[in-house]
């Protein structure tokens, strides 16, 4: 593996007046040696990566840098103007430039090099021996390392020998002058902690410098500062007790930061990854003004993607398998809404016929609706062919990360084409993850690793994950598909009423969460391969769904004296959540007052699912709630088991409610029982 940086690849006299003619500079140093491949390719990723964000920093230095498919090696190559370059940093011209150069694939040794040196440019004496440097040969081993003490104190003298001395020896002496017993020792305060995480578009060096400034920034300050570098060798997450214990957060970084979910409830300054490095001791400075206001702006933790939602230490098997598959539903949602509602939509329009009709590609009249509701059809049906191989590839993403992606996806496909459906596509993935997770484990040889996250696992995961979903577990899982097919098409009776009641429990047990979303899941599984049972299933589904947060917001509207002002409110928003099938409505109403809320709204979802279930209403709408009636079998009688759910889950709810009110007396002082300026005993 070659060095990183060597002579040829130094220029002291750099006469470049402009960015681009010192990037073309020093890249023609780099394809000289064989590193970059395409010099004006090459150029054009380091002007886009340019055009993002001006790559000049206080203190005289320009890091122009990219990730490109041109670059054969990660290579840095070093120029120092005379006259300066103008790099966009605020105070000025740049007179040392770094030209950074990696492969599309990385490599995980050499882009931790590049962020060492990232932290050297925070070094006041680093820069200062570059600037003083007369040989090539001498500059470029000073940039590698090879001559550490050229850096940290070969020109310092004795004076610098004292910084490693105590800056305050003498205040031991002093000690008995003041120690006066047990009340003259005052426990000291204890430190301010800081978490920080920085970030920037290609995580290569903006993302190390702004590390390396707040740390330096929170020593000085006196602060325990932690920092997370989120960058191209990828990041280890914070210490759960770490992040738990942090009296603040500072965020630096131009992408997005990874399971912001993590800092939420805590005081956040937010900014871009410049500000990292050029203003560190601003931002603690900030950040514990706002610890001192109780100013609380981290993110909501609903905002993490679920495929963040990392493992805790801890964590078993079951729940890091609930989690890997909530990432898949999750992401498969938005493609079963979108597909679901534009078929439903096309039904509506042209019948349950136009699946029939031919191509609007090749007959397409703009003056008829059959050809309109053709086009939504045949617009549904291909967002709808995405629903188990999105499925499978996120849940491969939520268990390998993004190598998942490729073997989740093509797995998840296969899954199709044999026939396997829903059932194949959730094994597809977790194979896809597994296999990718396994080759991730195995050790390479360094030249390697570039290769690997690009190459070497798609390639590898592909293919096996491949083997087994066509000629292993393929067959098998499509044959359990078509009995449960089966299974649905043939409900009736007692059996169809048992299993309304199951979805109902399962839809208001945890109102979205888990359970909620496998009922979900199972429903539009069904939506795949439509007929009679599953279209009856995914009817019970909604209609149970919509039950908890509509209950909620008529009992606040009929007995609102044993709600709190807030609950009221709250109860205002649930009629239209409610109606639109948000079960998560009532999540406010549940949190509050859970062992009251949720098992009201259990019982009013199996009243519900067995009801729908029994009058064989049925739904080809993924979605929609009150607002997709027209396209429900026995609409009437479905608003019927909707009613009637809604009224038992109200009912209890007031009952439950009415029964801790009227024992409240019993136990308070008469004044204390009047809630929120209503009458006591309401």
């Amino acid at each position: 593996m070659s060095e990183l940086i060597t002579a040829e690849l130094v220029d002291l006299d750099l006469s470049a007046g402009s960015k681009e003619a010192a990037a073309r500079s020093l890249a023609e140093r780099m394809a000289g040696l064989g590193r970059v491949t395409d010099l004006d390719g090459f150029l054009a990723d380091v002007a886009a990566r340019e055009a993002q964000m001006p790559t000049g920093l206080d203190g005289g230095i320009g890091i122009p840098h990219c990730r490109s498919a041109h670059v054969t090696e990660p290579t840095l190559a070093f120029g120092r103007s005379a006259a300066g370059i103008d790099f966009g940093a605020a105070d000025g011209p740049a007179d040392l430039i770094f030209l950074i150069a990696a492969p599309a694939g990385g490599d995980a040794d050499h882009l931790s090099i590049l962020s060492t040196l990232a932290r050297h440019l925070m070094d006041e004496e680093f820069t200062g021996a570059l600037r003083r440097a007369d040989d090539p040969a001498a500059a470029a081993a000073l940039i590698r390392g090879d001559e550490p003490e050229a850096v940290t104190g070969a020109e310092a003298g004795p004076e610098a020998e004292a910084v490693t001395e105590p800056a305050a020896e003498p205040e031991p002496a002093a000690k008995p002058e003041t120690d006066a017993g047990p009340e003259a020792k005052p426990e000291p305060a204890p430190p301010f902690k800081i978490v920080a995480v920085t970030s920037c578009p290609t995580g290569i060096a903006h993302t190390y410098m702004a590390a390396e400034a707040l740390a330096k920034a929170g020593k000085e300050a006196g602060v325990e500062l932690v920092v997370e570098t989120q960058g191209s060798a990828g990041f280890k997450r914070l210490d759960p007790e770490v992040v738990a214990a942090a009296d603040g957060v500072i965020f630096a970084h131009d992408v997005e930061v990874r399971d912001k979910a993590r800092f939420a409830g805590k005081p956040t300054v937010d900014v871009g990854v410049k500000a990292g490095v050029n203003r560190p001791a601003e931002l603690i400075a900030e950040v514990r003004e706002k610890a001192a206001r109780g100013d609380v702006s981290a993110p909501a933790a609903a905002g993490s993607a679920p495929m963040d939602r990392d493992g805790e230490a801890g964590d078993g098997f079951g729940t890091r398998l609930r989690k890997w598959l909530m990432t898949g539903v999750s992401y498969m949602v938005p493609f079963v809404a979108a597909g679901g509602l534009l078929i439903a939509l096309a039904f509506a329009i042209g019948g349950y016929g136009i699946n029939k009709a031919p191509s609007v590609a090749e007959h397409f009249v703009w003056t008829e609706s059959a050809s309109w509701a053709a086009l939504l059809f045949q617009i549904g049906s291909v967002a709808f062919g995405f629903l188990v191989p999105v499925l499978a590839g996120f849940i491969a993403y939520g268990m390998a990360d993004r190598p998942g992606l490729v073997p989740g996806f093509v797995g998840g496909a296969i899954a199709l084409t044999v026939n396997a459906g829903f059932l194949g596509g959730l094994i597809a993935g977790l194979i896809a993850g597994a296999v990718v997770m396994a080759v991730q484990r195995v050790r390479v040889a360094p030249a390697l690793r570039g290769i690997m996250p690009v190459v070497v696992i798609p390639l590898i995961s592909s293919a096996v994950v491949g083997f087994l979903m066509f000629l292993v577990v393929g067959k098998p899982i499509a044959a359990l598909q078509k009995a449960l097919t089966d299974w649905l098409s043939g409900l009736s009776g007692a059996n169809a009423v048992i299993l309304g009641v199951i979805l109902g429990l399962m839809m208001t047990f945890d109102l979205g969460g888990p359970l909620n979303k496998v009922a979900y899941a199972f429903a539009v599984g069904g939506l795949a391969n439509p007929n009679d049972g599953s279209l009856k299933v995914m009817a019970a589904v909604m209609a149970a769904g919509m039950v908890p947060p509509l209950a909620m917001a008529v009992a606040t509207t009929v007995r609102g004296g044993l709600f709190t002002r807030t609950e009221r409110e709250n109860g205002k928003a649930a009629w239209v959540l409610g109606a639109s099938f948000i079960t998560e409505g009532a999540i406010p109403f549940a949190a509050a007052d859970p062992l009251r809320v949720i098992p009201s709204a259990m019982a009013g979802g199996a009243v519900t699912g067995a009801l729908s279930m029994a009058f064989g209403c049925t739904l080809r709408a993924p979605h929609g709630g009150v607002f997709v009636v027209p396209l429900i079998g026995q609409p009437l009688l479905y608003l019927v088991a909707v009613l009637a759910g809604t009224a038992v889950t109200a009912a209890l709810v007031v009952l439950l409610k009415g029964l801790r009110k009227t024992a409240a007396p019993a136990v308070a002082a008469p004044e204390a029982t009047a809630v929120a300026g209503e009458p006591a005993g309401v």
